[in-house]
């Protein structure tokens, strides 16, 4: 799946702080906790909790947060439709790490299961 240059300069210039609260209210809407949300971005890009907040307060772009970012060895495995796009289907790397997040967090307020969610 091909996604147009401006989408994702668009995409990787937005600041991760900017969708973060988004993130918050979606989980919590759904009865989920802040601590979960901390979880599942933990196990997609090894941020702890300090490191997470610092990322937020710096108002890093998604391009910096996900390339200092260590990626979990089992992201791969993430699957489905995510704004209309097949997560495993999209080309461009960086995308397709914003979307796995996407993918984690709409789990996450679905009510799926953490060791599902984490692909244990």
């Amino acid at each position: 799946m091909t996604i147009d240059d401006k989408q994702i300069e668009r995409v990787a210039n937005m600041s991760f702080a900017s969708v973060y609260p988004h993130y918050v209210t979606k989980v919590e809407k759904k009865g989920r906790t802040i601590a979960e949300l901390h979880e599942v971005i933990n196990w997609l890009t090894g941020y702890e909790e300090a490191q997470l907040m610092q990322i937020v307060a710096d108002k890093l772009s998604f391009r910096d947060f996900f390339d200092g970012a260590t990626l979990h060895p089992n992201a791969g495995l993430i699957t489905g439709l995510i704004c209309g796009y097949r997560v495993e289907d999209i080309e461009n790397p960086l995308m397709q790490k914003v979307r796995y997040l996407d993918k984690l967090v709409d789990e996450l307020a679905k009510g799926k299961k953490m060791e599902k969610i984490l692909r244990s």
